[in-house]
Parts: structure tokens; C-alpha cells; sequence
């Protein structure tokens, strides 16, 4: 059994910070490249790809097979962009998420932060929690299963 016989593509919606919350558990180890990151400052929008490790289809195992997707993610009403310890010119650099979190601000703003394994961050300063995250693959196999340390 690989898990991804029920497999039905995600598709989420964030509005306030328990819905990132959950956007920030499926994204839990998902690896991306540093060029697919990218900020629409015309459209106010953050968006990347990435592959998602597909944690709803492991469950308890510990032993593989087990599967990534790769999934399409932005935010919206995004009023500026900061990084730190990223090399944006690094473009093929693949950089690991561990989470997001809301830090909220006056009359529902509030900044986005996308926590990079290695101790990068993206900080989204946003008018509101509105995310999207779509699959837009067929999932595939593979063998490893990311481990953090207790």
C-alpha cells in the first residue's frame, strides 16, 4: 500500500490565521527552488511552486514508498516582500519549508512568514490572511521521508 489510492489534489483556501495554520502543515518539508519564488508587486501577490511531501497519504508508516506533489501556492494583498539569509541570485539553490505563521497587526493585517529550514525567511506583509494552494501534479514516489529532531 503507497497511501495514494484515496490521493485527491488539494485545493485550500487561508483567510485568517488558523486556516494558515493548515496551509503551513501541508507545506511542512515542501522543497523549493529559490527561482521559483516570485513577488507580483502590480498584482500584490507572493507566489511559488513547490513539492509537497504528501503527508495525509503516509500516515503511520515509517517505511516507504511514499509520494510529493508539486503544488502551486500565492498570497494575495501583499504590500511588500523582505528576505533574510537567502542568495536570490542563487536561482537553482532548493531551500526546504518548515512552516508559516501569521503575526497579525492592526485591522487584520498583519506579516506572513515562511520559515526556511538553514535559518532563511520570507516576510510577507499583507492587508489580510488570503492564501490559495492548489496541487497541480500527479503525485510520484519516493523513498525518503523527511525527520526532524525532537
Amino acid at each position: 500500500m503507497t497511501g495514494l489510492e484515496a490521493y485527491q489534489p488539494l485545493r485550500l483556501v487561508a483567510e485568517d490565521a488558523d486556516d494558515l495554520n493548515a496551509l503551513s502543515a501541508v507545506l511542512q518539508d515542501a522543497i523549493v527552488k529559490i527561482g521559483d519564488f516570485a513577488h507580483l508587486p502590480r498584482q500584490r501577490r507572493f507566489a511559488f511552486v513547490a513539492n509537497r511531501f504528501l503527508w495525509e497519504a503516509t500516515g503511520e508508516r515509517t517505511r516507504g514508498p511514499f509520494a510529493r506533489v508539486r503544488t502551486g501556492c500565492h498570497f494575495d494583498d501583499v504590500k511588500a516582500v523582505r528576505q533574510s539569509n537567502l542568495r536570490q541570485h542563487a536561482r537553482d539553490a532548493v531551500v526546504e519549508i518548515l512552516a508559516l505563521r501569521f503575526a497579525p497587526g492592526e485591522d487584520g493585517s498583519g506579516a506572513v512568514t515562511i520559515d526556511l529550514a538553514g535559518g532563511g525567511a520570507i516576510r510577507l506583509d499583507v492587508e489580510s490572511v488570503n492564501a490559495q494552494l492548489s496541487d497541480i501534479s500527479a503525485p510520484w514516489m519516493t523513498r525518503m521521508k523527511p525527520e526532524h529532531e525532537a
